[in-house]
């Protein structure tokens, strides 16, 4: 097992441990579900907590053929790292490195008019035509152009620059509200409007090479959105899009963070004392408490609040009280391990312990959130770096 951290290898208070084979082994799933598609693995936000180049270097090994970063920062990181090949960023603001992302070969997208002529005076600077992708508002009402006049104007406008050796149009995208709902009305009117805007764009001229629009919940319920490309976010760190969808397994997918911390303090407590801000719990009887030093600063959620489940030496046990910025406790019904055991937070879940969805239920939000949380406080620590022969 090749492993390396992010710090001296004296045990760690805490630790994320990155399972590479597991992120490898999730690609070439997603892959084989949109087999006429090419992939985008998306590492934005630090690969959801993961380490944004090491997951993008192991994904481009399984056979990605993009990388998607929302940030234009966060591509132009992944281009300084080495990394070749297609990258797409889509989330820009005005004034942003549209030279800088020009200059790397990045594919950027744009939404409006504002973007468009921004860019364009970037790549007339640059002397380098831009690669753009122009995203259409279907539904979400977030980013993209809307259908109509706007997308008329936006094609055009675009036409005009490839025409002037500014710009090529690789690209037409939009991106789904509710995949995430199998049935649920939007989808089906989602790809039809984007169906209408491809082939307007199309009808004008724009050849691209790529048409996109599924995410991960749409790469694993929704052939029909497959397209020229499928963007897997989540689904690539081996968590499920939506648990009414199924849980990692029944894709075939294995989560690939786990995250544990070193048991800093056992001992023993009468009944009734209070643990925590608040005294929120107070033991029942006597007992003991074991010390987990980690908290909110950390990235764990304080909403998990007297819910957040923990295995230590083979038992779950559950938050005692409320999580602090530093710490939490937990309630070990006497028993006494030595300091030092590892408390293990969320893991695949195939040895006992919990997993990024169990925290994500008892924080009341989505395992999206739980692992890309996790603070910079707690190494990564990469195993199964190396490809297996």
């Amino acid at each position: 097992m090749n492993e390396t951290a992010t710090a001296p290898t004296a045990p760690l208070r805490a630790r994320a441990e990155i399972d590479l084979a597991a992120l490898r082994a999730n690609v070439r799933t997603l892959r084989a579900r949109a087999s006429g598609a090419a992939l985008m693995a998306v590492v934005k936000s630090d690969a959801y907590g993961h380490g944004a180049v090491p997951c993008a270097r192991a994904a481009v090994e399984a056979g990605a053929g993009w990388l998607g970063t929302a940030t234009p920062e966060e591509a132009l990181a992944l281009r300084k790292a080495g990394l070749p090949g297609r990258i797409m960023c889509w989330l820009w603001t005005p004034g942003g490195p549209w030279r800088e992302a020009i200059e790397a070969d990045l594919d950027v997208s744009v939404s409006g008019m504002w973007a468009l002529r921004e860019l364009v005076a970037a790549a007339r600077e640059a002397g380098v035509p831009a690669r753009v992708q122009l995203k259409a508002d279907t539904g979400l009402g977030r980013g993209g152009c809307q259908p109509g006049e706007d997308w008329a104007e936006l094609v055009a406008e675009a036409l005009r620059a490839q025409s002037e050796g500014l710009l090529r149009v690789t690209g037409l995208w939009s991106h789904f509200a509710c995949a995430d709902e199998p049935g649920h009305p939007s989808i089906a009117a989602q790809l039809t409007l984007f169906r209408e805007m491809l082939a307007y764009a199309e009808s004008r001229g724009v050849r691209p090479e790529v048409r996109h629009i599924a995410n991960s919940p749409a790469t694993l319920t929704l052939p029909e959105s497959h397209f020229d490309l499928v963007r897997t976010g989540i689904a690539t760190y081996g968590i499920s899009p939506s648990p009414e969808l199924g849980v990692p397994a029944d894709f075939g997918l294995r989560p690939v963070m786990t995250l544990s911390a070193s048991i800093a303090l056992v001992k023993r407590v009468p009944g009734g004392h209070g643990v925590s801000y608040g005294h929120h719990y107070v033991t029942p009887g006597e007992t003991t408490l074991g010390l987990v030093p980690v908290g909110y600063a950390d990235g764990i959620p304080r909403h998990a609040s007297g819910a957040g489940p923990v295995l230590v030496d083979g038992k779950w046990r559950t938050v005692a009280g409320r999580i602090a910025m530093d710490q939490f406790v937990v309630d070990l019904g006497g028993d006494e391990p030595p300091t030092g055991t590892r408390a293990v937070l969320f893991g695949p879940g195939d040895r006992g312990e919990p997993t990024a969805e169990d925290w994500a239920q008892a924080a009341g939000t989505i395992a999206y959130e739980i692992v890309t949380r996790i603070g910079t406080r707690v190494p990564r620590v990469y195993v199964n770096e190396e490809q297996a022969g």
